[in-house]
């Protein structure tokens, strides 16, 4: 059961509200359509259901509202517009990344991939995907979480008949299940077609609120298409014959040399045309829409008509009234219940956070592996770093960790360092460039477990990178010349956590910057900002007149704790001290601290709300 209680949008300076005080509801094991030309508030309303916008009403979903699901993908089903999904990701990975975001098995990829027929193309790129498949992909990524209800924003807009029909099976068969189907359309002939309830809006108010049968009654005529250049002199023709004949005919003159004739039939149209010469370009028999049945922002219950039955009236409906109970398909109105307490209509709609993925390391790792880009990345820089130590190598003026590094000192950083920080880029560059997690929001969600597996996994490939691109230089270097030329060097464990804490530093340097810009160039720009701009500023601090050594700073550290570490443990802090002290460490320690903060500050803002202190006595229940 879905129930719309007094939704009413925010309106814009100086526009009115897209939606007004619209009350209606959706029945379990009905197909529901809400009804509304083109700018009549529909998206709008479907959006403040699902609290994605701001406003005022309240809407539940099987008596909670959107924001006291604990699991909203298990209990609502969302399809507004296409699927947010990378273009290079498959059919496949796709849904697999958003099992893991919903907490979902990962066999359930497969499951809807069969159900919505693109079990052929599960590895087929989204960006290749027809406009028919691409809709099927987001009606299968709606039902990944198995949910009751189903709210979709014109999910068979632009597809063709055969495409439009499979779709409204789909729904048909979800709401015999008994589940809850909300969709939205532009056109009355498919919503009499394909849905149990009609729920008519305009100007973003209630119209009409009729089942199927009532709507095509009062809605939908018969009716005679003419096309012919002496439109005017057809239409008199076959007025006059029809009041002398007595007969109800009713002729509407519109663009293109075009008339619409209710009461009437091709044969008699035919046979008047013929009679006086008048010729015919076009005569069919078609079904003919006459409009809203009630005026705009008239609500309230007229009669058996159907034009604006008891259950559209704009009173609070009782989610535990007798709708709240369920009714047989087709069956009476529900009433609506008065409330004791005050209308919820009145509360607001607050735009809250996007949530996080409830898996989000498992989340995250099929998030950078299901795209091509990370291969082709770290590809290139196995090829460039190869290359460039094979010069080095052959100059021979270059030492041997910079060699296996291929750093030259002509570069501010090696091609690995930059390579990991543009992965760390792309992690949160990606995710705003393509919303998966919160595609109604346009956004992404600042959660800390999802900041967490970013940095986890940007780490580990930042490692990953950085140990393969010594690997295979050393091996390539052995093969063009020879096995005496590489040795390992007496400081080979510190060189390994420096090279390690330079690519991961990177790495995160980039996924933060990116994180708190939203764009993908920004933390590209805060990796190569740390040794052209940091470092040279951190040399000037380092190596001023006044600084002074810190040697015996683990000794020191050893004697204030209780219990004491062992002494091997001096070796590790020396270590670790020494790659801050070094200053790209300290450049990249400085960076790494300011895009934490900086983080941290564009993710809370906007969170906290002050509110003011009431008066005494202000409290008191009056």
């Amino acid at each position: 059961m879905l129930q719309a209680i007094g939704l009413t949008s925010t309106p814009r300076r100086g526009l009115r509200a897209a939606v007004d005080d619209l009350t209606f509801e959706a029945r379990p094991g009905h197909v529901t359509a809400l009804l509304g030309v083109p700018g009549s508030g529909k998206t709008s309303a479907l959006r403040l259901m699902l609290e994605l916008d701001a406003g005022r009403g309240v809407t539940y979903f099987r008596g909670r509202p959107m924001h006291r699901i604990p699991h909203p993908a298990r209990e609502v089903g969302v399809l507004l517009g296409d699927v947010p999904g990378h273009p290079v990701r498959t059919a496949r990975g796709q849904l697999r990344m958003l099992c893991a975001a919903g907490g979902v098995p990962a066999a359930r990829a497969d499951e809807l991939l069969e159900l919505v027929g693109l079990a052929g193309l599960r590895d087929q790129r989204i960006g290749t995907l027809s406009l028919g498949m691409d809709r099927r992909l987001a009606l299968a990524s709606a039902l990944l979480g198995d949910p009751h209800t189903l709210v979709l924003d014109d999910p068979t807009e632009g597809l063709a008949p055969r495409e439009g029909g499979w779709v409204h099976g789909l729904l048909q068969a979800h709401a015999a299940r008994g589940g809850t189907v909300l969709y939205s359309t532009a056109d009355p002939k498919e919503a009499a077609r394909a849905a149990d309830r009609v729920v008519t809006i305009d100007g973003g108010r209630l119209v009409a609120n009729q089942d199927a049968h009532d709507f095509s009654r009062t809605r939908l005529r018969p009716r005679v298409a003419v096309r012919t250049p002496h439109a005017a002199r057809l239409a008199a023709v076959v007025s006059r014959e029809a009041r002398a004949a007595r007969r109800s005919v009713e002729v509407v003159t519109e663009a293109g040399g075009r008339l619409a004739v209710y009461g009437s039939s091709c044969a008699e149209i035919g046979d008047t045309a013929f009679r006086h010469g008048l010729p015919v370009h076009q005569l069919a028999d078609e079904i003919g829409d006459t409009g809203p049945t009630a005026p705009r922002g008239d609500t309230g219950p007229t009669g058996p008509d159907g034009s604006t039955d008891p259950g559209s009236s704009s009173a609070p409906l009782d989610p535990e009234g007798p709708a709240g109970r369920g009714s047989g398909k087709g069956g009476g109105d529900p009433r609506p219940v008065a409330r004791s307490s005050a209308p919820q209509s009145v509360l607001p709609i607050r735009r809250r956070p996007a949530r996080g993925p409830l898996h989000p390391l498992r989340y995250e790792l099929r998030r950078l592996l299901g795209v091509r880009t990370t291969a082709l990345i770290m590809a290139a820089v196995l090829v460039v770093s190869v290359g460039l130590s094979v010069l080095l190598a052959r100059n021979g003026h270059a030492p041997l960790p910079k060699v296996l590094a291929a750093w030259p000192s002509l570069l501010p950083l090696p091609p690995a360092a930059v390579g990991a920080g543009l992965l760390g880029a792309l992690s949160f560059g990606d995710e705003f460039r393509y919303p998966a997690l919160a595609a109604g929001r346009g956004t992404v969600p600042r959660r800390l477990g999802l900041l967490l597996a970013k940095l986890a996994v940007s780490a580990g490939v930042a490692v990953l990178l950085a140990l393969a691109v010594v690997l295979v230089s050393a091996e390539t270097l052995r093969l063009v010349y020879g096995h005496g030329w590489i040795h390992v060097p007496p400081n080979s464990v510190s060189l390994a956590v420096s090279w390690a804490a330079l690519t991961v530093g990177c790495a995160w340097a980039g996924l933060l910057a990116a994180g708190v810009f939203r764009v993908t160039t920004a933390g590209v720009a805060a990796v190569l900002a740390v040794p052209v701009l940091v470092v040279p500023l951190v040399q000037m601090a380092l190596t001023g007149p006044g600084s002074r050594p810190i040697a015996g700073l683990p000794a020191r550290l050893r004697e204030l704790m209780w219990p004491r570490w062992p002494h091997e443990t001096d070796r590790w802090i020396a270590l670790a001290v020494g790659v801050v002290a070094h200053p790209v460490g300290t450049a990249l320690a400085l960076s790494l601290s300011v895009l934490v903060c900086a983080y941290l500050f564009t993710g809370l803002h906007g969170r906290v709300r002050w509110r003011p202190q009431r008066a005494a006595g202000s409290g008191q229940a009056s």
